[in-house]
């Protein structure tokens, strides 16, 4: 149990278990370096391409990994940041891939200033203005600063799309990093940090059991107008996969229980089933293929994030209110 693993001395406030967590993380990403570098791959073939995506897939991983490993060791500050910096990443790719109208484009800065907003709210443990400065006062703010534009055609559609992109972009996000203020000051040194752990690996390790479930056993389509890759036993096999998973993990990098651990993991599994085709619909609705090309193998920010936007908040107010 997490309450009973001593801190590791010169590891700041990261208790043994999520330094294990990590280190299990980087030998399992270096084992599957290892493994696709040096399998042969004929020169041209199929086969050959399909590598090349892998290997960009898996340098992908290496940034992002050592990213949230460096933000953990180094804090709550510096997890805040990061988190910051990948909502307006994921904002500004949003605003990117969707229509917009000439005269919003000074109302755009407005919703960017959101981001140092929400960040702050969350970074000074305020949860009642971190709760409802997005989902309220920004749902105001935005149609005030465009009517002020004069332009009343595609106001409704326009108001409603960026208005959305906040939600997903910062707000969805954001209760990633407030995880890191969840626990109260009784609560076992480094709560923070296994609560947030817990929740990125829950919630890739879903993402990847889905796939490899979905190619090995699929045979029955769920949603194939949205999404033809997703299927019955593609989902059920990540549904499983991740509850047995969270069933051990949330007891080692957390104070919640394995029952519980695993309800939690079958929670997080719907909703980041959900979260991954709801971003597939609107790509199609966009007619495209990624959000974005900045994380090679992957696609954009928004392509990576999907399914996080759907459990961050689910998981944070499920410890919110039944654990703390």
């Amino acid at each position: 149990m997490m309450d009973g693993l001593a801190k590791i001395p010169g590891a700041l406030d990261l208790p043994a278990a999520v330094l294990v967590t990590l280190l299990a993380i980087f030998v399992g990403l270096a084992a599957a370096t290892a493994f696709v570098w040096l399998r042969p791959r004929p020169a041209g073939s199929a086969e050959d391409g399909k590598s090349a995506e892998l290997k960009a897939r898996i340098r992908s991983w290496w940034v992002m990994i050592l990213l949230v490993a460096a933000a953990l060791v180094l804090g709550r500050t510096a997890t805040v940041i990061l988190f910051a910096f990948v909502s307006y990443l994921a904002l500004k790719e949003y605003f990117t891939i969707i229509p917009t109208r000439r005269a919003d484009r000074v109302v755009l800065l407005v919703a960017y200033l959101a981001v140092p907003v929400q960040y702050w709210w969350v970074g000074t443990a305020w949860y009642g203005m971190f709760v409802i400065f997005v989902p309220v006062y920004m749902f105001l703010i935005l149609p005030a600063a465009m009517v002020l534009r004069g332009e009343t055609e595609g106001f409704l559609k326009a108001a409603g799309t960026m208005h959305w992109g906040l939600m997903i972009a910062v707000f969805a996000i954001s209760h990633a990093a407030y995880l890191i203020a969840v626990p109260p000051p009784a609560s076992p040194p480094g709560t923070g940090a296994g609560l947030l752990l817990l929740l990125l690996i829950l919630t890739e390790f879903n993402d990847v059991a889905q796939f490899v479930s979905g190619r090995s056993f699929g045979r029955h389509r769920i949603t194939p107008r949205v999404s033809p890759n997703k299927t019955v036993e593609g989902f059920v096999g990540g549904l499983a996969a991740t509850t047995v998973l969270a069933a051990v993990l949330a007891p080692a990098l957390t104070p919640i229980g394995p029952l519980q651990g695993a309800l939690i993991g079958a929670m997080l599994a719907t909703a980041g089933f959900f979260g991954d085709i709801v971003m597939s619909a609107v790509k199609r609705d966009l007619a495209i293929k990624d959000t974005g090309t900045i994380l090679p193998g992957h696609g954009g920010i928004l392509d990576r994030v999907d399914s996080l936007v759907f459990t961050a908040p689910l998981f944070f107010h499920t410890v919110r209110y039944f654990y703390f």
